[in-house]
């Protein structure tokens, strides 16, 4: 379990090495893209934070949209917090890590010691990682002078859509994915400020719930 947890930061490392090329891409230093990564370590905020600013769109903007794409992680921690012994600081350190990866390696574990295991491995693993390849690469992007120059500026778009390809696989996730890019080609056809598209798409989202709650209400009356 414990070569798991460290394969499993290893690959997000890759990640981390790309998101510190984006964010100096975006105009951040390297400080500032290490800070982010120390005290966000949410990748999915953080690429979206520095997409937005690369863009051209506020801070206001930006912040929006990373907190948004990280809510997901306190339904995260409502699972989480169940395998935990009671302590603050311990639920505290706890919360920093809860992320995509230390969730899927915890709920694979039916033994509640082995979950709590594979959560703190893997929480370890992948910020240890994310943050030493996050250095890596801003300051490899740094060293190559205009980020631009080198096409460092399509490192955003390009990790995001690795991070998503893995999560399209049915039909109504290849529906919900095609509605949530025609809405962002129609708001940035249309001039919307930068994160306001992103925001936006997440429209896309509702017809799938209300298909889902469809079917789920057409399975109980069966079942009754």
């Amino acid at each position: 379990m414990a070569r798991d947890a460290v394969a499993v930061g290893a690959a997000v490392g890759v990640f981390g090495l790309a998101y510190g090329a984006a964010a100096v891409t975006a105009g951040l230093s390297v400080a500032q893209a290490s800070a982010l990564s120390l005290f966000t370590f949410t990748g999915a905020s953080q690429f979206a934070l520095v997409g937005v600013l690369g863009a051209g769109g506020s801070a206001a903007a930006a912040v929006a949209v990373s907190v948004f794409l990280g809510l997901r992680n306190g339904l995260y921690g409502l699972r989480v917090a169940q395998l935990l012994p009671p302590g603050r600081l311990r639920r505290a350190l706890a919360a920093h890590l809860v992320i995509d990866e230390t969730m899927a390696m915890a709920a694979a574990r039916d033994d509640p010691g082995l979950a709590r295991f594979a959560f703190w491995a893997t929480g370890i693993s992948v910020f240890v990682q994310w943050n030493l390849a996050t250095v890596a690469g801003a300051l490899g992007a740094v060293a190559l002078g205009d980020p631009r120059v080198a096409g460092f500026d399509a490192v955003f778009p390009a990790a995001f859509l690795a991070l998503l390809a893995p999560l399209v696989r049915k039909r109504a996730e290849r529906g919900t994915a095609v509605l949530a890019v025609l809405i962002t080609l129609a708001l940035v056809a249309a001039g919307a400020p930068a994160g306001l598209p992103i925001l936006a798409a997440a429209l896309a989202a509702v017809p799938a719930l209300l298909l889902a709650r469809r079917r789920a209400d057409e399975l109980e009356g069966r079942a009754r």
